[in-house]
């Protein structure tokens, strides 16, 4: 397996209990398919204002995690994550 920066960023309206369960479910996806979570950084970036509105929204809360992973995994998180309307944006970036 082949590890990955992936960042996403989840609304900026959600409450902390909200917004930990849908970091879980994210991390979820990546775990029940055989890879693993090997860092997750909330502290670097957290909630920030955007350059430019994303979805009539100007705020988002970041999360930054590395993982160990295949093109399997990511596939299937890349298709579940877009489905998931708490989810703005993500970016997978090879290690």
């Amino acid at each position: 397996m082949k590890k990955y920066e992936i960042m996403y960023i989840l609304l900026a309206d959600l409450s902390e209990e909200e917004r930990n369960a849908e970091m879980e479910n994210v991390h979820k996806i990546i775990v029940d398919n055989g890879g693993k979570v090997v860092n997750v950084d909330t502290e670097k970036f957290g909630l920030r204002e955007f350059a430019y509105p994303i979805k009539d929204l100007n705020k988002g809360f970041y999360v930054i995690i590395d993982v160990e992973a295949d093109n399997a995994i990511l596939a299937e998180f890349d298709r579940l994550t877009k489905l998931n309307t708490r989810v703005l944006r993500h970016i997978v970036v090879a290690k």
